[in-house]
């Protein structure tokens, strides 16, 4: 498998879990700054022109839930979805979706406001939005939909590599994740598991 990312980008949630699964994979990084993602090597790829992909040899996945779930149930063993239980399956897909189509919505509104509009106060509006929009949605995780100790409750999942990713962008959205005291324990012990070691350093968030 091939896995093309860029640093700092939502890419770690699947990196993470492509760790935890024991995975024999190659990562390769996007230069964003050249735009590397606009490449008509990287579109014919992912004609999104976005990160992650994961070239899987049978073809290309995108999307971080996607993505996750293909990991979780091609590597069984590593136990990272409840794969017999189709309702905590459901639940699991649930929380992903919500922080796919929600939760970095949210965020990618303070730096990526073009995708929605031209109007500059339009997008001057959106980027002064983000610590609330952002705050509520982690006061909505934090209260309803975290079980505790991981996600789904006493096993930890898929759900955590994508949990813990996201709320490393609380700060530079202006958002105290100690607001959030489970959230804050849970980012602390993500922190401790190899996996999360391992792929910090290379997205260059050790």
């Amino acid at each position: 498998m091939i896995f093309y990312y860029a640093p700092q980008t939502v890419a770690v949630a699947s990196h993470i879990a492509l760790e935890e699964a024991c995975a024999e994979y190659e990562h390769r990084k996007l230069d964003f700054s050249i735009a590397e993602q606009r490449s008509y090597e990287y579109l014919q790829i992912n004609p999104k022109g976005r990160v992650p992909s994961l070239d899987t040899g049978e073809g290309i996945i995108s999307e971080t839930p996607a993505i996750l779930v293909y990991i979780a149930q091609t590597f069984p063993k590593a136990q990272l979805a409840p794969l017999n239980d189709p309702f905590e399956f459901a639940k699991m897909q649930e929380f992903n979706v919500y922080l796919a189509s929600t939760v970095h919505v949210n965020h990618a509104h303070k730096l990526r406001g073009i995708r929605w509009t031209d109007d500059r106060s339009a997008i001057d509006a959106m980027k002064v939005k983000v610590p609330q929009t952002m705050h509520d949605s982690f006061d909505l995780i934090e209260n309803e939909m975290f079980t505790g100790p991981w996600v789904l409750g006493g096993d930890y999942s898929v759900c955590d590599c994508y949990l813990f990713c996201i709320s490393l962008w609380l700060e530079g959205d202006g958002v105290d994740i100690g607001d959030f005291p489970k959230i804050a324990e849970h980012n602390t012990r993500m922190r401790d598991r190899a996996s999360v070691q391992t792929v910090l350093p290379i997205h260059r968030l050790s």
